[in-house]
């Protein structure tokens, strides 16, 4: 028989079985497909060796007035800006407390624990505090207790403690002296999805012994996730059913953001929200689920916006354009997303899209459509004009009407998904490659730990295995940015060719591999001789770069891979190929056969072209 093109359509075709989806590929890791071919991806090189306190969820890129390139870092427990790899801790404070005479006591002789007595002070465990004019105690310097601290233990609502760097001398020692003061961050929040009410349900002591929980009274008690964007240079952000708050960009990164109702001629501002944002085509700034004028409740349908070119001022009068509006579908606002001409809007049965009409209404809504899921807030990404997200069960796509897009791994990602922590998927996309991409928990994870991708160039889908919390894909930026849960560091993805996130790169474990194919309609066995490579490896920086390719034969779609047995197939046959190797000789029987095509070692760049195998029938029905 003449020589036998392997060559399958572009993306994974992994919703049916491996017999089933003969010519297509069916499995794959950190591969894309360009032109129609697999190659692999690129690497991914740390961009700062500054670390958040918490799990990164939060990153958005702008430029000052002055073109400072900062970052908008939101992580579980703090808020920050980077700017030239230095991250900024701007949290804002939530309250500043002055303490009464001698609040510091001293735990055990030799121990550095302190307790913190200060009525109703309202902190969580693992928020911060900075305590400020104490005194030295018990050989506790002054210097040891007048920092920054992390709250180790709630005693109660009106004690909790810190540990310090010092030694206390004799313990048990009340000091400190009559002028403490503890200026407290806004509280933490968590790193997981906490679902339920009642006694065992939310995190471990949050609250007073043997108490129900209450998860979703305070945004402190759930999992941590931001929202923001930039009013010009400055930056608008808040916590997701939490405060709503004010960075200004000319006070500088050594200050603090405020909460958005302190600010200089604020008024009816925001005090809680779902989610903010600022318009792009008129700018109003825009608080989706928060509360109304006059009342601190927060209202999960609620729309407002202030005035025109002032982030400030909500107070509707004759004279701006500030206004609300209230959605009349679902319980509460998910998301809100802008694109170039409108704002969608989706709760959790429908979605909306909202529109600048100007005065006297300012801004309208309609339902695009009903029955719609959007599985968390972030899952949802632009790119070329369509907007993209991940449902409770499917794909959709929005380009002027709201489709379901068709996927050949959507059974596949559906099928292994922790749905308990859904709430940390998030997108992004990688322009450069018409990438659209999705980061998940599998099943058994607590913690992102894969990704599926839609290539919009392609129309295919391809997934694998890597762990990014975050991502930003600025065009103000060399490289798309993602957080790493591991190191809570940022990288920068598609420069190098290696996995960079630890002291010495490491090589990327990358391959794609095909679905079963066969000879006619599997009545005989195939006798595969020798296989020609047709692999590029350029961009390797690897004096000799290898791939392995590799022929896995089976006699039943229900057998293991590579079971050696002369009498009916062979072993699965590795190849170690080089961009020059005409020809590698081979024995590979069975009635069918898989393609695979790896590499694992540094510096090594591959794209695989069309190879052909020497093949013809063989024996054994």
């Amino acid at each position: 028989m003449p020589l036998q093109k392997i060559i399958f359509p572009p993306g994974v075709f992994r919703d049916q079985t491996r017999f089933a989806s003969d010519g297509h590929w069916f499995d794959c890791d950190k591969i894309r497909f360009r032109s129609g071919l697999p190659q692999k991806i690129g690497g991914w090189e740390r961009y700062s060796n500054d670390t958040t306190d918490g799990q990164i969820r939060f990153l958005l890129n702008f430029i000052s007035l002055d073109e400072n390139n900062y970052l908008a870092i939101g992580s579980s427990q703090r808020f920050y800006i980077e700017e030239g790899g230095t991250f900024n801790n701007i949290t804002p404070l939530r309250k500043t407390s002055s303490l009464g005479n001698n609040p510091i006591t001293t735990g055990d002789a030799g121990s550095g624990e302190v307790s913190v007595s200060d009525t109703a002070h309202g902190a969580l465990l693992n928020d911060f505090v900075t305590l400020a004019s104490a005194t030295t105690t018990d050989g506790i310097t002054a210097v040891q207790i007048n920092t920054t601290h992390q709250i180790t233990e709630i005693t109660d609502a009106n004690t909790y403690k810190v540990e310090t760097a010092g030694s206390a001398s004799s313990g048990s020692t009340a000091g400190g002296g009559a002028s403490v003061t503890a200026a407290y961050e806004i509280n933490v929040g968590l790193d997981t999805f906490v679902r339920g009410f009642g006694f065992g349900a939310g995190p471990f002591s949050r609250g007073t012994w043997g108490s129900a929980a209450t998860i979703y009274a305070g945004a402190g008690d759930q999992l941590r996730l931001w929202s923001g964007d930039n009013f010009g240079e400055d930056l608008v952000f808040n916590v997701r059913n939490g405060g709503v708050y004010y960075w200004d960009a000319s006070a500088g990164t050594g200050t603090r953001a405020d909460a958005l109702s302190d600010e200089a001629g604020a008024s009816d501002a925001p005090t809680i929200a779902v989610q903010v944002m600022v318009s792009n085509n008129d700018r109003h700034v825009l608080a989706f689920g928060c509360n109304d004028r006059g009342s601190s409740a927060q209202d999960k349908l609620l729309i407002r916006w202030s005035d025109q070119e002032n982030a400030v001022d909500w107070t509707p009068t004759t004279a701006n354009t500030a206004g609300d509006l209230r959605l009349n579908s679902g319980s509460q606002i998910v998301k809100a997303y802008d694109t170039r001409q409108e704002i969608l809007v989706w709760t959790e049965e429908a979605l909306f899209s909202m529109r600048f009409v100007g005065p006297p209404f300012t801004f309208g809504h309609n339902v695009l459509s009903r029955n719609i899921t959007l599985i968390a807030p972030n899952a949802v990404a632009s790119l070329d004009g369509a907007v993209y997200w991940m449902g409770l069960r499917d794909f959709f796509v929005y380009t002027g009407r709201v489709q379901e897009l068709p996927s050949t791994v959507r059974d596949y990602v559906f099928g292994d998904i922790n749905l308990d922590q859904a709430y940390k998927i998030h997108a992004g996309t990688i322009k450069d490659f018409g990438e659209v991409i999705w980061f998940y928990c599998s099943a058994d994870a607590s913690e992102i730990d894969r990704y599926v991708i839609f290539n919009s160039f392609e129309k295919c889908w391809y997934f694998g295995t890597l762990s990014r919390t975050a991502w930003s894909d600025s065009t103000s930026r060399d490289f798309p940015l993602g957080a790493n849960s591991g190191d809570f560091k940022i990288y920068n993805h598609e420069v190098g060719l290696n996995d960079g996130e630890g002291a010495v790169p490491t090589g990327i474990a990358a391959h794609v591999e095909s679905a079963d194919f066969e000879i006619g309609e599997g009545d005989r066995f195939q006798f595969i001789s020798r296989i020609l490579p047709d692999i590029s490896f350029f961009g390797s920086t690897d004096p000799a770069p290898v791939a392995t390719l590799s022929l896995k034969p089976r006699n039943f779609s229900g057998v293991a891979f590579g079971t050696a047995d002369e009498s009916t197939i062979t072993g699965t046959k590795m190849v170690d190929v080089q961009e020059f190797t005409e020809q590698a000789f081979v024995r590979v029987r069975g009635r069918q056969v898989a393609f695979r095509v790896e590499s694992s070692a540094t510096n090594i760049a591959w794209k695989l072209g069309v190879p052909r195998i020497d093949i013809r029938p063989d024996g054994r029905k």
